[in-house]
């Protein structure tokens, strides 16, 4: 009897030796392809029958569920949130100016009514505090979003007042990962005559460019 078995070269597993295939991991057998090779002519032997194999099963991807339009934030309830927004940055960043900006325009004016040329130190003090002030802006304004936008109230201040939240294509909140890289897609949003931002108008979805890249959306709540 030990001889009629052999062990499949995949997986080592012993199957009869006049099977085709292991019982185990459907692996092919060295035994039986050599009986199953075409029999001489003359000789009546039936074809083996092909083993039937499972066809490959494709990626499951979610489905994307579409609620009634109602459900979506539009265009303009989205830009009333982001002008409340940019009224709460303004009044923080606002101190922030007068601190580091305001003081070398003061010395600007200040010799220009002494009929003198602004000195080139003053001009590099104000473009220095210029360039610290819109490095600090931006950051403080990356974080104001991608913290709040990934936080439980899945949005900034101005959503949070008009109930708005953003998620993502399934509904869930969204990592702060994900929401930094909408804060940066909304950079290409606002190119082009802030075409990718007119188009919560239009798409399905009320969907932003930025939120068709990164694969979210703004719901009602």
């Amino acid at each position: 009897m030990a001889d009629n078995l052999v062990f499949c070269t995949q997986c080592g597993a012993q199957s009869s030796g006049e099977a085709g295939f292991c019982q185990k991991c459907g692996a092919r057998l060295a035994a039986a392809a050599a009986v199953a090779a075409p029999a001489p002519r003359g000789e009546g032997y039936p074809a083996a029958a092909a083993p039937a194999y499972p066809a490959a099963a494709s990626p499951a991807y979610p489905a994307v569920p579409v609620l009634p339009e109602g459900y979506y934030g539009g265009f303009w309830i989205r830009v009333a949130a982001y002008l409340i927004d940019h009224v709460l940055l303004g009044i923080v960043v606002a101190p922030f100016y007068f601190l580091l900006i305001f003081p070398n325009v003061l010395k600007i004016i200040q010799q220009a009514q002494e009929n003198s040329e602004p000195s080139p130190e003053v001009f590099a003090s104000m473009f220095g505090a210029i360039f610290m002030f819109a490095g600090a802006a931006f950051v403080g304004n990356w974080l104001y979003e991608a913290l709040l936008t990934s936080s439980s109230w899945q949005g900034t201040v101005g959503k949070r007042i008009l109930r708005l939240k953003v998620t993502d294509d399934q509904g869930n909140r969204i990592s702060f990962a994900r929401a930094t890289g909408r804060f940066f897609a909304k950079i290409l949003s606002g190119m082009v005559m802030y075409v990718g931002f007119i188009m919560v108008a239009f798409m399905e979805r009320k969907r932003g460019l930025h939120d068709v890249i990164c694969g979210t959306q703004v719901l009602r709540y």
